[in-house]
């Protein structure tokens, strides 16, 4: 019997600092070796990191934050950057961007989500708005990570993600 190939997710966003940090964390910590996350952004600011919030919710929630950056896409459209089986915006701005050239031509899907950093109040009224947003993913990652593998070849796979998109 051959073993599943483990499959790369890129879920990306403007900044990548606090959506998509949150999905790659979560995907990673969810998907017992059946899918590899990673996560970029369209157009990080310089110096960027994580939102601190988004590392607390991470960490509030017991899932690992070792190794999260903020990162240009443009890391994962060289010849030697891992092949994205799948490529998920999580920002309505990245959505409606144009996306570099991914070798191998890897599914795509939008799952958008109101960016929790936008949030205007008390620091425990922030923390809730990441916590809400990294449960809103964790919701469809749940379904997402139950597929079955027949759901999980390139067709199927684009397919299923955007099904997934639908509330």
């Amino acid at each position: 019997m051959t073993e599943a190939k483990t499959l790369n997710v890129l879920f990306l966003c403007t900044h990548n600092s606090a959506r998509s940090i949150l999905a790659e964390a979560l995907l990673n910590d969810m998907g017992g070796g059946k899918f590899k996350a990673y996560s970029a952004g369209s157009s990080p600011r310089e110096n960027q990191k994580p939102n601190p919030l988004a590392i607390a919710t991470l960490q509030n929630a017991g899932i690992s934050v070792e190794g999260l950056s903020s990162k240009s896409w443009d890391v994962f459209a060289t010849a030697d950057a891992p092949q994205m089986d799948l490529v998920i915006t999580v920002c309505d701005n990245a959505a409606g961007e144009v996306c570099p050239y991914w070798p191998g031509q890897p599914a795509t899907a939008h799952w958008g989500y109101a960016d929790p950093s936008e949030k205007v109040g008390t620091e425990a009224e922030k923390l809730e708005a990441f916590r809400q947003t990294l449960h809103q993913i964790k919701r469809r990652l749940d379904l997402f990570t139950s597929l079955p593998s027949s759901s999980l070849n390139k067709i199927s796979l684009e397919a299923s993600a955007r099904k997934l998109a639908k509330p």
